[in-house]
């Protein structure tokens, strides 16, 4: 029974949730940088280095050979896929990354600031001692 215990307690604590919401909205983010570097900045990209496009570039290591078949129709040499370094994919997860990680910059940026400004806000002024609340009342006191 202690088990279920701790795991509702663990369940149910703010930074779980925090967490879970955070990796939901990382993830649609992730999404909208992609849309936005396909869309936007390879485009842009391509035509700054005339034209090429990245997203099918890559290095063939092997060229695929395609499926042999005699007469029969029986297989005499099976299909090979191609083997090949895809450094356009890679370019544009890249770029992905330095735009994620620039924004995340931004954010933490902006975090700091606000977490600063409250740190300059002055402080309360400390409550007097019981002496000095005592001195305090004896002088009111006097005054009378």
């Amino acid at each position: 029974m202690g088990f279920v215990k701790e795991f509702k307690e663990f369940a149910m604590r703010g930074n779980l949730v925090d967490t879970a919401v955070a990796f939901v909205m990382g993830a649609s983010f992730g999404k909208i940088v992609s849309a936005f570097v396909d869309g936007m900045v390879m485009p842009l990209i391509g035509m700054l280095t005339g034209g090429v496009d990245f997203t099918d570039k890559r290095f063939i290591l092997k060229d695929a050979v395609p499926e042999v078949k005699d007469a029969t129709g029986a297989v005499v040499t099976k299909a090979v896929a191609e083997v090949s370094v895809k450094y356009g994919a890679f370019l544009t997860a890249l770029i992905d990354f330095i735009v994620v990680a620039f924004a995340v910059f931004l954010v933490i940026k902006a975090i700091n600031a606000m977490k600063k400004k409250q740190e300059v806000a002055p402080a309360a002024p400390p409550e007097p001692s019981s002496t000095d609340k005592l001195l305090m009342e004896i002088r009111d006191s006097l005054k009378k």
